[in-house]
């Protein structure tokens, strides 16, 4: 029988984290110059591109492992990839909460919130 909640959870996750790296890729030179502003005066703020190239790693890595437990799902009853894709998901959020958090954007990380909740959810229905 498909699961069809996990799947769900993972192609939340896939539409999220893939385009989010794509808008990355395909406007870096926007996506700095906005975040050297949103993080000026902070820890962050001489490091702008690494942690920027840092989370694009992690938003693909994310994605694509989603993507490929939704295709695991379908073809078995559980899916070790996906539970894989959901925990790293969960560390990528954790990641920008931290920088939302560090650069004082509470709204901004009161939505990543709202995605850490079905992505910790996807992690214990894989689980």
């Amino acid at each position: 029988m498909i699961q069809v909640t996990p799947i769900l959870l993972l192609l939340l996750l896939t539409i999220t984290f893939l385009q989010s790296g794509y808008d990355k890729i395909k406007d870096w030179k926007g996506n700095v110059s906005w975040l050297k502003g949103h993080f000026t005066g902070t820890i962050f703020a001489n490091y702008v591109p690494l942690a920027l190239f840092t989370i694009l790693i992690l938003e693909i890595f994310s994605g694509v492992l989603c993507i490929s437990g939704i295709i695991e799902l379908f073809s078995n009853t559980t899916s070790q990839i996906g539970y894989y894709g959901a925990i790293l998901s969960c560390i990528t959020l954790l990641f920008l909460l931290f920088g939302q958090r560090i650069a004082k954007d509470y709204d901004g990380a009161r939505t990543i919130v709202i995605y850490f909740i079905p992505a910790i959810m996807a992690v214990y229905l894989l689980g």
